[in-house]
């Protein structure tokens, strides 16, 4: 059998690792960004409580049931194509954000930033196992890729707390523009394509078959979180469980699968996919939370709330560098139950935080939280990348993002869900009688709605929503730390196998022999 070198890498892989984090830097940027902008936003838009949280999660859900397809059309194509396509496409529809009349505009243009995000993330991951293929430096290389996601969350509160002090809502989405324009310029040159080989023709029908067993599901949850059980979550949800069979069925059949599910065998691989989607649920929950009671209870305008935010994504960020470097000493699965005790002390003291002033409270808490999710993030994706053969480089990828979006996406849904029905319960009763129904509907709704009613109801009435609005954060913290608990146990035992980074690991050393047949074309 032939072989051929590892070569090591230089300084044009380590440049073009710093153009593959762009896209990450801008989702962190996304995702701060978004939550300080929905105060303004509400009340420019109007949306009603559960449109706010479409607004929020529209994003998540499209990436989620299109990264399968994404990262396997990267694969056939060419990963660097449809990096710079997706790139261009991402840039043009935040243009259209930015400038929603709506909130069903902003909805639908956030829905196409999620199809087009799709194509940004299992690129730019699967391009790094290619760059780098040894792998001590392909775990740093992640390493610094996951903690660009954390320098963008740093970094957003700060730039879009200035922008929103000076500009409108929109001009947020904006920030997308420069960074596109920078990929695309960059990619060509640093970048090199790859392509895998034998990749067969695509799965059409696999596509359908994934986003009808994935979105039905996706409206299940919220439609659950909203109502509660019903006969349309109900028929949601068998009819996702059906066509997930179907399409996991059709996967096992195809020489050539958009999915290959093969790879669920490795238990490295599965238990690292699972430990991922727990872990970002409770995340997703608290940030959108934490922005809110800083900026609609605290009362702190977005620039003040923005630089309260960034001490706890410095420490996702340290996290993130540093849990690799641990890792190389400490088997990983006990550096991921630590960090997620430490999320747990996290929840912990959030959902001690009261109406009357608890921010040093809610700092320390959400940076614990922050914390474990950069443990998660950066060690979580090096195993499922690692644990798949470079030809697969692009599925293992997008089921590593496919995961995390969800799991952002879900917390978003289910405690964003259960904080607003606690304030319903508890803001229901306190309405003054004789309030016009239509600003009773708006202000017993959300807290946004109440501040944005305030004053057409009488004084004092806005303290009494807003500890209703802090009963639901302390609620939907008590349930993500009792999850992170258990999910720190269970990441000690699933993951108990996996020996340290670099230490006997499946990874070719630098220099190290491969075969020929596993690396795919580059240009």
């Amino acid at each position: 059998m032939s072989t051929t070198t590892v070569r090591r890498a230089g300084a044009r892989q380590w440049t073009g690792l710093a153009v593959l984090s762009l896209p990450t830097v801008l989702l962190g940027l996304d995702v701060t960004v978004l939550y300080l902008a929905l105060p303004s936003l509400a009340e420019d838009l109007r949306p009603s409580g559960t449109e706010e949280l479409w607004i929020m999660d529209a994003y998540g859900f499209l990436i989620a049931g299109f990264l399968i397809t994404m990262g396997t059309l990267g694969d056939r194509i060419g990963r660097r194509r449809l990096l710079m396509t997706g790139a261009a496409a991402f840039g043009a529809v935040s243009v259209l954000a930015a400038y929603s009349p709506s909130a069903e505009t902003l909805i639908a243009a956030r829905a196409a930033l999620g199809i087009a995000g799709a194509t940004l993330m299992p690129s730019t991951l699967a391009l790094i196992s290619n760059m780098f293929a040894d792998q001590r430096r392909r775990s740093l290389a992640i390493g610094i890729w996951a903690t660009s996601f954390a320098l963008g969350m740093a970094l957003g509160p700060v730039v879009g707390g200035v922008m929103l002090d000076h500009f409108w809502w929109g001009s947020v989405f904006l920030l997308a523009v420069p960074v596109a324009i920078v990929l695309l310029v960059a990619a060509p040159l640093l970048i090199p394509e790859y392509r895998a080989p034998h990749s067969g023709r695509f799965d059409l029908l696999g596509v359908a078959l994934s986003l009808t067993a994935i979105l039905p599901v996706i409206y299940a949850v919220k439609r659950f979180a909203e109502d509660g059980p019903g006969v349309p979550v109900i028929t949601a949800t068998v009819t996702g469980l059906v066509f997930a069979v179907l399409f996991v069925r059709r996967q096992g059949r195809l020489a050539s699968p958009l999915l290959d599910v093969r790879l669920f065998s490795d238990r490295t691989f599965s238990a690292a996919l699972g430990v991922l989607l727990a872990g970002l649920v409770g995340v997703g929950g608290s940030m959108l939370l934490i922005t809110q009671q800083l900026q609609l209870v605290e009362g702190l305008p977005a620039v003040e709330a923005g630089l309260w935010m960034g001490p706890p994504a410095m420490m996702m960020f340290l996290a993130a560098i540093g849990a690799p470097l641990v890792a190389r000493r400490v088997p990983p699965g006990i550096v991921v139950a630590t960090a997620l005790a430490l999320s747990t002390v996290g929840y912990v003291l959030l959902a001690q935080v009261d109406a009357s002033g608890g921010i040093a409270l809610m700092v320390t808490g959400f940076g614990l939280v922050y914390l474990g999710l950069g443990a998660i993030a950066a060690l979580g994706t090096d195993l499922v990348v690692g644990a798949a053969p470079p030809e697969k480089a692009g599925s293992a990828s997008a089921m590593s993002e496919t995961v995390q979006e969800l799991g952002l996406a879900l917390g978003v849904a289910i405690l964003g869900s259960l904080a607003t029905a606690v304030y319903r319960g508890r803001i229901g009763d306190e309405i003054p009688a004789g309030t016009p129904p239509e600003v009773a509907d708006v202000a017993g709704d959300s807290l946004a709605g109440a501040v944005s009613s305030a004053h057409r109801m009488p004084a004092g009435w806005l303290d009494q929503a807003r500890e209703a609005a802090t009963s639901g954060l302390n609620t939907a913290m008590l349930v993500a730390a009792v999850c992170a608990l258990v999910l720190s146990v269970l990441s000690a035992v699933v993951l108990r196998h996996v020996g340290t980074v670099g230490g006997g690991d499946d990874g070719p050393e630098s220099g190290e022999a491969v075969p020929a047949e596993s690396a795919g074309t580059e240009a």
